[in-house]
């Protein structure tokens, strides 16, 4: 409890009165709100035209996290014309009538037509009439495609050093995000009231099938299974329910982009959509150039929506569905929506079942050891709100166990079987846990978004964590025993072959003109329109972290943290599983090892009651021990850290159990299709012999011992290793409290040599291809460069991000807005993590299987003739200085921007090389490059797919084609 009064007093300090209330400012030309109490102090204005406006400053660093969100989403989509909010976020990056067209009075008669062939072809029933008008929908796309010009948004904002640029819909809100640095503010605004003011339909027969590829991605996702049928059975009469973001394969097939600009007119209106900022600005400037840009918009009408009333639960629903990955199920309970005292409540019990650490899923379950892994999840949306528990079995048990499992946790509520200090911690950590995000502008800015697009007026947002403050256990069982039953939907993810499974077939597409050479006026009158520079800041090693040693020469890394009470500290081992492969097993039997004084459960339970938090991590080349949390409890949590790591006590039964665990997740690895590409990489990088396979055997995981295990750990810190802290305390008072607290022998061992795992040759002309049941086909092309060269450095970062990184590169360029071969592509050459390594040129792209012959032939033509566009070139230069100049590398990052640049033989941020070179570079030097380093390389293969989809004689033009077993890339 002493722990607990201390978290209390302190985040009392930080948290203020709990009374907020919402005041309005009238001084300046454009009132705005602010609200007591607000931990982010920021101003909500409402333009004239109804357009919500949220800025908080955040002098960090010269950069600003911007969003413009728009209330609509899924949810608003017609019934029979569902993806079509999606649809429109996609063809927002298309440009308007003044950029992204060569000549708009040419080009829009015949974006015109195709508007008209559309609404003809999806009323079309006779296939072969329909391939008639798609055969019109493609040649009239090919004329028009003459006058477009590709992209000219993504080298926009590329040019004024944005990062980050993308959008998301989901089932009320569609979100479209950027961060700038904070001398592009006007640059932004004006290219983003243009964006807005009247998009453009152009290159949407490509984009629709960029589409289908990411619905294709999605019908091989089993989790995307699992929760669309959640969904349904929460929400049979809720769009939430009975609509999905992306759509279904029917109205993909039938699209109405008359029905897209008609969605536009009635929802991306001022009075419905908001831009939020955070970051480094003058607000009052920042609200001027806003007005000045968006006062102009008419607002609109907004349809009203009427959420349908769904009758209540009253017995289990079930659904099963099935695909190759491991078994697995989600159950889940519907509660009202945002602004409902239920939805608290739900937060609030979501926690104590789910907390990473304390909570009764964490410890009954998890920690326990009862099944594989399990959690709680709490989504709050605007109509409604469900809380869903997912678990995964252990071996030889069933999903209906699992099930049974979870619903204990629910009765452990509703009977109070819960401590009684949790809800207090909960709050307590809640703050923290805000503390800790609101540092970041991305979680400053989307705080907003969250607000407005779920109907929450930001007094009420920002105080959810002081409504949960007064509720009590009583109000928690109470709640539970009302709320929860048999009134839930189930859904078991069985693995098998879907019975449903289907896909969208590759229409027949003509390559899109892009015209990556041209660009419009507009384009030009923002590079025109330039701002002042911001003066870049390297790090200076000599000054701007402390280095330092403590008892046994041990080396302490140290920069302080002047903005808050946290702390992280850090041991870190130049060791990992390539010199012993039994660390990772041994430091994951720590999580359920406690001390001569402490159980396991007990040790969670009190690092969760010092708002601190613990990790003991191993990699191929290194252990990270880290300690996090609040600076007032840094010496009582680093006495329990030390007890834990020295006084560690064996528990036979937890490694027996842990044993069976990862014989079972190994044979889960072998269905997940994410593992199996990972290995498939790694196969195609080093052969069958690589740190990925470098684990214990069945033999040795059978008959490691408890002793043994113990042995590593408690011998951890008695290696030669060194401390990297960040937090409040000043030097001499950290080594003060290392050195009495840190449990040391007196002399520490010399680590183990490095172990060097060999690179596989990419000369020999191989494809290696795996054989998974899925849709698409995963294509990853590799080629060996050498080891790592600083001088290097520039040119390749220059490369990368006008070859293959984001948007404006030629490769999406080509392979995605031209051909439409792939939602998801990009090639780079790799950074080595120090100077023993070699480095890879890695091309990727997902595709129908289908389209394979056409994506190879895409990919590898890039690879041998380079694009050659000076204003795809400029833009891709100048983001880089952009990004450099604005960029600040601050609190931990420091130290380990230092760490890295040791391993590379450097005593001096490498940016300063890249950022006084860049400058310099001309499209010559990225010929050359490419010339010298991408084009006639060799390369190796590797293709995980669908055998009987794939076309293997063409695989067969690119090597020697070689069918692997997951044997063969799992080593086991």
């Amino acid at each position: 409890m002493k722990h607990i009064l201390l978290l209390i007093s302190y985040l009392f300090i930080i948290s203020g009165s709990v009374q907020s209330q919402t005041h309005t400012i009238t001084t300046g030309k454009y009132p705005y709100q602010i609200v007591d109490n607000d931990p982010l102090n920021a101003r909500i204005y409402k333009l004239d035209n109804g357009l919500t406006v949220f800025l908080t400053v955040n002098k960090k660093e010269p950069r600003i996290q911007t969003f413009i969100a728009v209330r609509a989403g899924s949810k608003n989509d017609p019934s029979d014309a569902t993806g079509l909010a999606h649809y429109l976020e996609h063809m927002l990056f298309k440009g308007t009538d003044k950029y992204g067209s060569l000549d708009f009075s040419k080009e829009e008669p015949l974006i015109n037509e195709i508007i008209r062939l559309y609404e003809i072809y999806r009323v079309t029933t006779n296939e072969s009439d329909r391939k008639s008008i798609y055969s019109q929908i493609d040649s009239v796309s090919k004329i028009a495609s003459t006058y477009a010009i590709a992209n000219e948004y993504d080298r926009m904002m590329s040019y004024i050093g944005a990062r980050g640029t993308n959008a998301y819909t989901s089932n009320e809100q569609t979100v479209y995000t950027n961060e700038i640095p904070s001398n592009q503010i006007e640059n932004w605004l004006t290219i983003e009231a243009e964006r807005f003011r009247n998009p453009v339909m152009r290159l949407f027969h490509t984009e629709l099938e960029v589409v289908y590829e990411e619905k294709n991605r999605s019908l091989d996702n089993d989790a995307s299974k699992l929760w669309d049928a959640l969904s349904r059975g929460l929400f049979p009469k809720h769009q939430y329910g009975t609509q999905t973001t992306i759509g279904t394969i029917e109205d993909l097939k039938n699209p109405s982009i008359q029905k897209v600009i008609e969605y536009y007119h009635q929802y991306y209106v001022p009075n419905n959509m908001a831009i939020s900022m955070s970051g480094d600005f003058n607000p009052d400037q920042v609200i001027e150039i806003i007005a000045s840009k968006f006062g102009a918009f008419k607002p609109g009408v907004i349809p009203e929506f009427v959420p349908a009333v769904e009758d209540p639960i009253l017995s289990p629903v079930e659904f099963t569905v099935y695909g190759p990955n491991p078994e697995s199920l989600a159950l889940a309970y519907r509660f009202d929506g945002a602004n409902s005292r239920e939805a608290d409540l739900l937060s609030m019990i979501d926690m104590i079942l789910s907390n990473s650490a304390a909570g009764l899923i964490d410890i009954n379950l998890n920690q326990d050891q009862k099944i594989l892994e399990g959690n709680s999840y709490a989504r709050i949306m605007k109509d409604y709100s469900y809380l869903s528990l997912s678990g995964s079995p252990r071996e030889g048990q069933s999903l209906n166990e699992v099930k049974d499992l979870l619903l204990e946790q629910i009765e452990n509520i509703k009977t109070g079987n819960f401590p009684d200090w949790l809800p207090e911690a909960i709050v307590n950590n809640m703050k923290l846990r805000e503390l800790r995000s609101f540092q970041n502008n991305g979680s400053r800015a989307h705080a907003f978004v969250s607000a407005f697009t779920s109907g929450q007026d930001w007094e009420y947002y920002i105080g959810k964590i002081n409504r949960l403050a007064k509720i009590t256990k009583q109000d928690i069982i109470n709640f539970a025993n009302e709320k929860f039953g048999n009134n839930y939907v189930v859904v078991y993810k069985r693995t098998g072959e879907d019975p449903n499974k289907i896909q969208i077939e590759k229409p027949q597409i003509t390559p899109v003109e892009i015209n990556r050479t041209e660009q419009s006026e507009f384009v030009q009158d923002i590079k025109n329109n330039v701002s002042d520079p911001i003066e870049p800041v390297f790090l200076d090693f000599s000054k701007d972290l402390t280095k330092t040693k403590m008892k046994n020469d041990i080396d302490v890394y140290y920069v302080r943290n002047n903005n808050n009470e946290l702390f992280e500290l850090y041991y870190v081992l130049d060791m990992g599983s390539n010199e012993d492969k039994r660390l990772p097993l041994a430091l994951d039997y720590l999580e359920y090892l406690g001390t001569s004084e402490l159980s396991p459960s007990e040790i969670s339970r009190e690092f969760y009651k010092l708002g601190c938090s613990f990790s003991v991590n191993s990699s191929n080349e290194q252990v990270y021990v880290s300690l996090t949390g609040l600076n007032n409890n840094f010496v009582p949590a680093l006495n329990l850290f030390e007890k834990l790591l020295t006084d560690a006590q064996p528990n036979d039964s937890a490694l027996s159990n842990l044993k069976k665990d990862i014989f079972k997740i190994r044979a889960d690895n072998k269905l997940s299709k994410n593992v199996i590409q990972s290995m498939l990489l790694a196969f195609g990088q080093y052969g069958p012999i690589s740190p990925a396979t470098n684990i214990l055997s069945d033999n040795e995981l059978r008959n490691i011992t408890s002793s043994e295990l113990l042995e590593i750990i408690k011998s951890l810190t008695s290696y030669v290793h060194d401390v990297y802290y960040f937090g409040p305390v000043e030097v001499p008072q950290l080594l003060s409290d290392l050195n009495r607290e840190k449990i040391l022998p007196e002399t520490l061992k010399p680590l183990t040599e490095k172990v060097i795992f060999q690179t596989a040759p990419t000369n020999r002309g191989k494809v290696y291809v795996v054989n998974y049941d899925m849709v698409q086909a995963e294509i990853f092309l590799l080629s060996q460069k050498g080891l790592y060269n600083k001088d290097e450095v520039p040119i390749i970062q220059l490369f990368n991000d006008y070859f293959g990184s984001g948007m404006s590169s030629v490769t999406f360029q080509e392979l995605r807005e031209s051909q439409a071969l792939a939602y998801s592509t990009y090639a780079y050459v790799s950074t080595p993590s120090d100077n023993e390594k070699e480095r890879f040129f890695i091309a990727y792209i997902g595709t129908q299987a289908d389209k394979l012959p056409e994506a190879l032939k895409g990919m590898m033509g890039l690879m041998n003739n380079l694009p050659e566009s000076q204003s795809s070139f400029i833009p891709a230069q100048q983001g880089i200085i952009s990004s450099i100049q604005s960029q600040r590398i601050r609190d931990a990052e420091i130290i380990f921007n230092y760490v890295n640049a040791q391993k590379h033989g450097l005593d001096y941020d490498i940016r300063r090389d890249i950022y006084e070179q860049v400058q310099k570079m001309t499209l010559d030097d990225i010929k050359r490059f490419h010339e010298n380093f991408i084009r006639n390389s060799s390369f190796t293969m590797v293709v995980l797919g669908d055998k009987s989809k794939l076309n293997i004689t063409e695989l067969q033009k690119y090597g020697d084609v070689e069918f692997l077993e997951l044997e063969d890339i799992f080593g086991y």
